[in-house]
């Protein structure tokens, strides 16, 4: 039988590294479209949107919420520069759910509010949530 070709995945935000694993297939929200990386794929960078990462490993798939950053890819290692990230089994759904309750009530109210502001918090929330269900 032969051996599975796995790379090294790694998503690091600017406070800490949230994963570092070989893996054997991972999806990326790249800004244009879904990014799928097989190992040994060719040289690749792209922006990274909000949305879900999903790690292929032994059989299972693992949900991390980026919200924005970049992806590059180089033989058999994809790294993930994010502005945040979750993974699933860390997401304090409590919490996300209220900060989607703020951006609705804040886009909700009118008045002087950062519109723009308001509409990425929702999208953030959107995705923690996603993530988990």
């Amino acid at each position: 039988m032969a051996e599975e070709k796995l790379q090294l995945l790694e998503i690091v935000t600017p406070e800490r590294k949230v994963y570092s694993q070989e893996v054997r297939f991972v999806v990326v929200p790249g800004s244009e479209g879904e990014l799928g990386f097989l190992p040994e794929h060719a040289a690749l960078v792209s922006a990274v949107k909000v949305g879900l990462v999903r790690v292929h490993h032994e059989g299972k798939i693992l949900k991390i919420a980026v919200s924005g950053g970049f992806v590059e890819v180089r033989s058999s290692r994809v790294t993930i520069l994010a502005n945040s990230a979750e993974r699933e089994d860390q997401i304090d759904v409590k919490r996300a759910e209220e900060a989607k309750e703020r951006a609705e009530h804040r886009l909700q109210g009118g008045g002087d509010i950062d519109t723009l502001r308001a509409e990425a918090a929702l999208k953030r929330a959107l995705n923690r949530l996603k993530a988990v269900s």
